[in-house]
């Protein structure tokens, strides 16, 4: 590929490893020929490299493939998932998925990215439902403001929920925040 048709959020093959590519930038100077700075970042280790490319130069694109997968189980420091077309499981690291583990809950469907057979990337969707198991008490007060409580999910994640929400209770996380939502359905 020509290093004028890369531009952001391209994947790349630099050095043997698959980049996405944050910024690319051309730069005309006054004097010799154009050249591109591209700000790289390493899927298989978030490293990040900014590089630049002269005119002519061409580039490799890497070959990244995006699976929809189902989350199993937890094995150790990995979790499992499953190809929804063909049903191979894949072992994902506890570090690739970073906070996504508070939300992980069996029979999660998720959008893996793999490149060589190697996840790079796991999207999980924006929300989840996940049921309360333990809530604290909330102390009520003479106060304008609404009363939060902290309360334990099924995943073992603690949040703070309105005091209203009781064990049992199914509630809405925004996965990118980690944040209480919504009540979806109460324990009678």
């Amino acid at each position: 590929m020509k290093i004028e048709d890369v531009k952001k959020n391209v994947k790349l093959l630099y050095q043997g490893k698959p980049w996405n590519v944050d910024t690319a930038e051309f730069v005309k100077p006054g004097k010799g020929s154009a050249i591109y700075r591209l700000h790289l970042k390493n899927l298989l280790d978030a490293s990040v490299l900014d590089v630049t490319f002269r005119s002519a130069d061409k580039v490799d694109e890497a070959s990244i493939t995006n699976l929809e997968m189902q989350y199993l189980y937890k094995e150790g420091a990995h979790y499992v998932f499953m190809n929804t077309q063909n049903f191979e499981q894949t072992l994902i690291p506890e570090d690739l998925l970073g906070d996504k583990v508070h939300f992980m809950k069996e029979g999660l469907l998720a959008n893996v990215q793999l490149w060589d057979d190697k996840a790079t990337d796991v999207s999980i969707p924006v929300f989840v439902e996940l049921a309360v198991v333990e809530t604290g008490t909330a102390i009520k007060t003479a106060t304008v403001t609404a009363q939060n409580k902290s309360a334990k999910l099924e995943t073992g994640y603690f949040i703070d929920v309105p005091s209203f929400i009781k064990e049992g209770d199914l509630i809405k996380i925004d996965t990118r925040t980690g944040a209480y939502v919504e009540r979806l359905s109460t324990k009678k």
